[in-house]
């Protein structure tokens, strides 16, 4: 014992304690690009397996009953010149033409007689009812904007038509 230097005994097993710490470092550490380079396979395929359990325990998923398509309502159409009200295409004028004047006249006239009918259409009031409506309109508009002591000037019949009602007959003092 006297031949051995102090603590020789120490140096010994605190090398073989490094060399054990060496191999056991932390799995933060390991992930680093420069760390990785020098790793053995198995440990590479180790936090691999890692990471994709780590990945598969963050995402999570909705038990929820398949949605179903709802009918789709949505027209399509092969050309966008019914939507831009445009006029047949080829044109020609004062005869140049005469096959392209013609397929223009036909192409032209189906747009016309189509606008024709929607302009019947769209005529769903007739005069008398716009008139009634009219002169309800100017009764109530004309409540409305009374001042205080003319909106009692007014009532309103059982066709809710707003009439001014007539001055009250009050007595008068007979003159001397």
């Amino acid at each position: 014992m006297r031949g051995e230097p102090r603590g020789g005994a120490r140096r010994r097993t605190g090398l073989r304690m490094a060399a054990e710490r060496k191999t056991k470092l932390s799995k933060n550490l390991l992930r680093m690009k420069f760390m990785q380079r020098g790793l053995d396979s198995e440990t590479k395929k180790q936090l691999e397996e890692e990471e994709k359990k780590i990945i598969s325990e963050e995402h999570w998923y909705l038990d929820l009953p398949e949605l179903k398509e709802k009918e789709s309502f949505i027209i399509e159409e092969q050309s966008f010149l019914l939507c831009e009200d445009l006029l047949y295409g080829r044109m020609s004028f004062r005869g140049f033409n005469p096959e392209v004047e013609k397929l223009m006249l036909q192409m032209n006239a189906k747009n016309k007689a189509e606008e024709v009918e929607d302009e019947t259409v769209e005529l769903d009031v007739s005069d008398e009812e716009m008139a009634r409506r009219y002169e309800t309109l100017v009764g109530t508009i004309g409540k409305k904007f009374a001042k205080k002591r003319d909106r009692a000037n007014y009532e309103e019949d059982e066709n809710g038509d707003i009439k001014p009602i007539k001055a009250k007959k009050m007595f008068l003092k007979p003159q001397d």
